[in-house]
């Protein structure tokens, strides 16, 4: 394994060497942090509701997306500035940072006046030329597997971005395409303590776009906090029949909520243990 990560020169893990990404009051790497929020922007009602909703359930950071690169050219693409706006409008209420997006070099100058991390998308991760942008970006940024790729293939991607003098970079398990058709894809939980003993970056867990299916996001989230992962990136809607983009794996604030109170105490029942 060493030698098949021989170019891992920035990533690779020196020691206990762990990197702490401090994003506001949130320091991921360091506890559990919970990232949620909408899929997309649709509305200044929609986002503010779900914002305070999971800003009231305990979530570290708000995520939602301006810009969405969607399968078919005719899905809802996001608000595009506008959007990003009213993320900003939810952060100065709430007091959450912002999660959101990148799909674009273009945009990269209007996604950093408005978010406090940039994120890079499955679709996007191995677009090295957008990776060596945000790497110049001085923000923070959560880069997500693709669905069709290894470990290797991931920690290189996470090298163009630490090559261009940022070390901020949170590493975001996402679920990898496999013959199983039952969920959108497979969470490959193994992927996250493998990852830790190969990096000092933080890894966290998608449960939402690994799984598709709100009945295996909790457990699935409690699987991730057993498993040692840094923490979860989750979406939320205050009406998931009512989302404009990926409606059928949202869950409810009340959902949310539930699921939290259950993170919390299994996260505090592990420190417990690791104390005693």
């Amino acid at each position: 394994m060493a030698n098949e990560m021989k170019n891992i020169r920035l990533v690779g893990r020196k020691g206990n060497e762990r990197t702490i990404v401090k994003v506001g009051k949130a320091r991921v790497g360091e506890g559990f942090t919970v990232i949620a929020g909408p899929c997309s922007v649709e509305s200044e009602d929609q986002l503010l509701q779900t914002a305070r909703a999971v800003k009231e359930a305990g979530a570290d950071m708000l995520r939602g997306g301006a810009f969405k690169p969607r399968t078919s050219p005719y899905a809802f693409q996001g608000l595009g500035l506008k959007g990003l706006k009213l993320l900003e409008k939810a952060r100065d209420e709430t007091g959450l940072p912002i999660v959101t997006e990148i799909v674009d070099a273009k945009h990269l100058q209007w996604v950093c006046a408005h978010a406090d991390v940039l994120q890079i998308g499955a679709r996007n991760m191995q677009n090295f030329a957008l990776l060596q942008e945000v790497g110049k970006a001085g923000k923070p940024v959560l880069l997500k597997r693709g669905m069709h790729s290894t470990i290797e293939e991931w920690l290189n991607c996470a090298e163009y971005i630490l090559a261009e003098g940022n070390p901020d970079v949170i590493l975001c398990e996402r679920g990898i395409r496999t013959f199983e058709p039952y969920t959108r894809n497979t969470l490959d939980l193994s992927a996250v303590p493998a990852v830790q003993e190969l990096t000092h970056l933080p890894v966290i867990v998608d449960p939402s776009h690994s799984t598709g299916r709100p009945s295996l996001i909790p457990p699935m989230s409690l699987a991730a906090v057993a498993g040692g992962s840094d923490g979860l990136i989750v979406e939320v809607h205050r009406n998931p029949k009512e989302a404009l983009s990926d409606a059928e794996q949202q869950l409810t604030p009340v959902q949310f909520a539930d699921m939290m109170k259950k993170i919390r105490a299994l996260e505090r029942f592990m420190a417990s243990k690791q104390m005693g």
